[in-house]
């Protein structure tokens, strides 16, 4: 059993437990929901936690307005919620007999089957949060040893708790095969495992590129609207993020395709087959692993703020620009100890009258190089951003 570590959600979680009858906690499976649920049921004086994975909790749940009458005065805690979406409804007649907030917190693996039933049957009554694995922000790597543990193995708490890189990558393996054989059938996306595994490999060499649906159907043999289908479907799950293209009044040609990251180090990692950190240092992937990392990180940490990147006809491009009120970021992730911008980064700058830029090193300090322009490591950036 791990030591606890606080989530940076959590007082969100408490606070969104006051506002609605309902919360949703969304996130991929085993990144570390039900341990932070039961972290919350610890300070409820009243509750009830159900796993809905489990027949014989499952099995209380065969008249649903009863049990949930039977437990008014309780916090009722419903774990992989997704499984059981006729239950929203029956939520729902609860909720409005008795408005009182914070009575329900729901867990979903999930996010499309989850949000669209509930979003139909309960709106207005429940709050939505999501739940990434561990982050920088959350775990403060002390040293670049650790740091460099991190981005190895990335966040899911089995995988970076792990004992060794052996049993962290087996780990990590046992959770694709996993997703690939039970999940994603459970959800009731029918397609043989393997071809999965080889459509989640070729995600994972498309890293940090533009998606090309034609290109990719054509290299897997099936037809580009079957390709956005099975690429939504991983993101619905939370294995992949398509990062949407930056809108602009500009008169510049913009790409408006998104690109495609695994939203997990560790789960890039693991289907590139990179063993350690030295394996990485030397792949063709390197920088393309650290622009995911940290735009998952800058990401997860960023609330309310808006994400997107830039490119355009000409080849000018920033990997991320954030965008919140008048302010306006621009970043750039370069994986060197002495990162220095090209061309284009300082040509993006100018066409968006961006005055706010950093480049994300693997560096520990923070310097200015040009006013308004900062080169810092990724703890760094994150404690300055609010």
């Amino acid at each position: 059993m791990h030591k606890y570590i606080p989530r940076a959600l959590e007082k969100d979680l408490v606070k969104y437990l006051k506002i609605f009858p309902a919360v949703v906690l969304l996130g991929p499976r085993q990144c570390g929901k039900s341990t932070l649920a039961k972290k919350i049921k610890e300070s409820k004086v009243k509750s009830v936690y159900l796993d809905l994975e489990k027949p014989s909790d499952l099995n209380k749940l065969n008249d649903p307005e009863l049990f949930f009458e039977g437990h008014k005065n309780d916090v009722i805690f419903l774990d992989e919620i997704q499984k059981e979406p006729q239950l929203f409804s029956s939520l729902r007649s609860v909720i409005d007999e008795d408005r009182k907030n914070g009575r329900f917190l729901l867990l979903g693996s999930a996010s499309r089957d989850l949000v669209q039933k509930s979003s139909q049957t309960l709106a207005g009554r429940v709050g939505y949060l999501e739940l990434t694995p561990f982050t920088v922000e959350e775990l403060r790597p002390k040293s670049m040893a650790d740091f460099k543990k991190l981005w190895i193995r990335g966040g899911f708490p089995e995988s970076i708790l792990a004992v060794s890189e052996e049993y962290s990558r087996e780990w990590r393996e046992n959770f694709i095969r996993s997703y690939i054989e039970r999940d994603l059938p459970q959800l009731g996306f029918s397609m043989p495992a393997s071809t999965w595994r080889r459509f989640l490999s070729l995600c994972s060499h498309l890293h940090g590129q533009i998606v090309n649906l034609s290109k990719i159907g054509d290299s897997f043999g099936i037809k580009h609207p079957t390709v956005k289908h099975y690429l939504d479907i991983l993101e619905w799950t939370f294995i992949i993020r398509q990062l949407r293209p930056f809108e602009t009044n500009t008169k510049k040609r913009l790409i408006k395709s998104p690109k495609l990251y695994l939203r997990d180090s560790g789960l890039l990692h693991q289907l590139l087959e990179i063993q350690d950190f030295d394996h990485l240092l030397g792949h063709p992937a390197f920088g393309a692993s650290w622009e995911g990392f940290v735009i998952e990180n800058i990401i997860t940490h960023c609330h309310g703020w808006k994400y997107s990147f830039y490119r355009d006809s000409h080849g000018n491009e920033l990997d991320l620009i954030l965008e919140k009120g008048r302010r306006t970021i621009a970043i750039e992730c370069k994986a060197s100890k002495a990162p220095v911008p090209g061309k284009s980064f300082w040509n993006s700058l100018d066409v968006l009258g961006i005055k706010e830029a950093w480049l994300i090193a693997p560096i520990q300090d923070h310097y200015e190089i040009k006013k308004g322009v900062k080169v810092a490591g990724l703890q760094a950036f994150l404690d300055a951003v609010e």
